[in-house]
């Protein structure tokens, strides 16, 4: 039935992209980097719902939709957070995350 790429493979790649996501997140200081690593999550996250909607379901379109809500949260978090960073930046004139010591004015 579906003679492509292996599951295996999708189930693979996005593991190894989630784990680098979440190394990233946790190890970065700079606020671009780890905004970043979240977009690299939840990249992931749209590998695996693509890939089993593929494989599972193959003439029904369930995890294309969530695949696109998921890129449409991921666009809205991405504007929030660029915001969030820009303001960041003119109050303390750095964005690394040890720098900022209090977010209250």
């Amino acid at each position: 039935m579906n003679t492509g790429i292996p599951l295996q493979y999708f189930l693979i790649l996005a593991t190894i992209m989630f784990f680098t996501g979440v190394y990233g997140f946790l190890t970065r200081r700079n606020l671009i980097t780890i905004l970043m690593s979240v977009e690299l999550i939840l990249n992931s996250v749209n590998i695996n719902f693509l890939a089993f909607n593929r494989y599972l379901f193959p003439h029904k379109l369930e995890g294309m939709f969530f695949s696109l809500f998921v890129i449409a949260v991921a666009a809205a978090e991405a504007a929030v957070a660029i915001a969030i960073i820009i303001n960041i930046y003119r109050r303390f004139t750095t964005i690394n995350v040890e720098d900022v010591h209090e977010m209250k004015y």
